[in-house]
Parts: structure tokens; C-alpha cells; sequence
């Protein structure tokens, strides 16, 4: 897992059937860092810092295990200082 910043989020109206319309948000790795799109089953917003798993462990975290996803956000955390790290 990573600690990763939600920047913004992704509309995308046409999907396929097994997506379920989660939300897709922007997330990025450290200030300036390139965005990485994760899907949100949890329900965070701009500027929550959150635990993320990829591979295979983001498509369990969806609860589907053929879930399209390779970026899945799992936790939100309370407390991260992102400037010093």
C-alpha cells in the first residue's frame, strides 16, 4: 500500500457494466507527483489523504474479484504531515 492525496476527480459516463459507477478520483504520490486514477469505494473527497493497494490486490478491494482496476483506494487516513515526507 501507498499514502496518496486525492487531487480532483474523473467523470466517465460509458462504462463497462462491471464497473457499478464508482467513483474515479485523481490521486497523486507526492506534491506535483503524476495523477494516477483510483477507484473510491470508501467515499473520500479533495484533499483526504488515503492508503491505496494496486494489482491484484485493488481489484479484491472492490469486492469483485474480476474488478477492472489496477489503483483502489482502501482507507482514509486522519492524520499524514505530506510537506515533510
Amino acid at each position: 500500500m501507498k499514502i496518496w492525496r486525492v487531487t480532483g476527480t474523473v467523470v466517465s459516463t460509458n462504462r463497462i457494466a462491471m464497473m457499478d459507477y464508482m467513483p474515479l478520483l485523481l490521486v497523486e504520490d507526492k506534491p506535483g507527483g503524476s495523477p494516477m486514477v483510483a477507484v473510491d469505494p470508501v467515499g473520500c473527497r479533495k484533499g483526504d489523504f488515503v492508503l491505496c493497494c494496486g494489482s491484484s490486490a485493488a481489484r479484491d478491494a472492490t469486492g469483485t474479484k474480476g474488478y477492472p482496476s489496477d489503483l483502489t483506494i482502501v482507507g482514509i487516513l486522519d492524520k499524514w504531515d505530506w510537506e515533510s515526507k
